[in-house]
């Protein structure tokens, strides 16, 4: 249970990658355990690193082919777990920063962007409504999983670094709203997890050689096959989908909807009774509109709170 909080950091890892573009969004989650029960009043915080490198495609009206980009991430957390009137539930708050550099070509000319700074910010709220109740580190103890039904409320905030005259940036200029809603079954040290969620979106008002940027909904499938091996170490096969997305700029809509599949792995360890580290990988399998990268990243989560 030591690491339930760290996986917010591959959704904001990702964002860089996706973000960066105003045509994309973080639909990327990767994050095996968001819906497992915890103790209450725990406190938890999580520094990490991840890079990300692949081939981006963008809209055909513009013109850009070839587009090889790598982002350094960053990112500082700050994660509580609650009791929601009996029920088990979290608040995390993610702050990222990011330094990207790549090449493109456009027009047929080549091209290069280095930019650095804030990417955006995300705060989500989690409650588990079947199968986890709220409970002390003294009464958690003897609590065995089964199913658990659990929903989240994630807001994705503008807050990154912006520039209109830029196609790539390391924010959107937009607000989203996620809601999801997941499903945990353990059998023994065997547990499977299975969430589904939409992405919503504010227009940009101010995009790329446009006026107003619009995006219809993504829609997000995850699932995870996690083994407990015990004392606070486990690993996951983590599998991902999404699809939707398609973008209208000044009423003109791109042929662009999005229908990705990626697939990777989490590994997550003790080094202390306070302390954690995850690493996690993933990579695309298939993408409709060419993009493909890479992700690798690594965690470290210290908690501290009642019972401990």
């Amino acid at each position: 249970m030591l690491f339930l909080f760290a996986t917010r950091f591959v959704r904001i890892a990702s964002m860089a990658i996706l973000g960066m573009t105003t045509l994309s969004v973080s639909a990327t989650d990767m994050d095996p355990r968001s819906y497992s029960n915890i103790p209450k009043n725990l406190n938890f915080v999580i520094a990490g690193y991840a890079n990300q490198k692949g081939n981006i495609a963008f809209s055909p009206a513009l013109h850009i082919d070839n587009a090889k980009l790598e982002t350094h991430t960053a990112v500082f957390a700050y994660a509580r777990s609650l009791d929601f009137w009996g029920k088990s539930g979290k608040v995390d708050v993610i702050l990222p920063a990011a330094w990207l550099s790549g090449t493109a070509e456009v027009d047929g000319k080549p091209a290069e962007r280095s930019v650095n700074g804030l990417t955006d910010s995300i705060a989500r709220v989690y409650v588990n409504l079947y199968g986890a109740p709220s409970l002390s580190m003294k009464d958690f103890a003897s609590y065995k999983q089964d199913t658990i039904v659990g929903i989240s409320l994630a807001v994705g905030t503008p807050t990154g670094q912006y520039n209109p005259e830029k196609l790539v940036n390391l924010g959107t200029n937009r607000w989203y709203i996620k809601p999801e809603i997941g499903i945990s079954k353990a059998w023994g040290d065997l547990t499977a997890e299975f969430a589904a969620g939409m992405f919503n979106f504010t227009d940009n008002n101010q995009p790329f050689q446009g006026g107003t940027l619009k995006q219809k909904p993504i829609y997000n499938m995850q699932g995870h096959l996690i083994y407990n091996f015990g004392k606070g170490t486990w690993l996951a096969v983590d599998a991902n989908y999404y699809t939707g997305g398609r973008t209208t700029m000044d009423g003109r809509e791109a042929n662009n909807m999005q229908q990705n599949w990626r697939v990777g792995g989490t590994f997550s360890f003790p080094i202390s009774k306070q302390m954690s580290i995850k690493l996690n990988g993933s990579t695309g399998v298939y993408s409709r509109t060419g993009s493909s990268f890479d992700i690798i990243s690594v965690a470290w989560q210290y908690r501290w709170g009642e019972g401990l």
